[in-house]
């Protein structure tokens, strides 16, 4: 099973940016997919992005394509979530995910494995 400690997280202005990464340890980390989640406030986790497992197939949720971007270097076994023109909706806790196959689960639900999170704060 794969461990993941995210960081990168702050407090920003809107309009500004931020890169989260994650590290992960385990030997599967080269061969699985990864996401990013998020959630605010009085609200339920949702899905921000997701990438495969060597990086040619990427998802976005609407709200924030275009202006996050996903990737990942699997020898160091770290993705990065950058995060530009942030908005003030942005504010929430950012959560690294690993899903249990190597391409991107049409069911964000498979993504079974999170990390502690970081706390993204957008002020306005």
């Amino acid at each position: 099973q794969v461990q993941l400690v995210e960081s990168g997280g702050g407090l920003v202005q809107a309009g500004g940016s931020l890169r989260l990464s994650c590290a992960a340890s385990g030997r599967t980390f080269n061969t699985i997919a990864m996401g990013w989640f998020r959630q605010a406030p009085g609200k339920e986790r949702e899905f921000v992005t997701a990438i495969n497992w060597n990086g040619e197939n990427i998802d976005y949720a609407d709200s924030v394509k275009g202006r996050f971007t996903v990737s990942r270097d699997n020898p160091k076994r770290t993705v990065y979530l950058q995060m530009n023109n942030l908005k003030t909706e942005d504010t929430a806790i950012y959560y690294c995910a690993a899903a249990g196959t190597y391409y991107i689960p049409t069911e964000k639900s498979n993504f079974r494995s999170f990390g502690q999170g970081t706390q993204v704060t957008v002020s306005s």
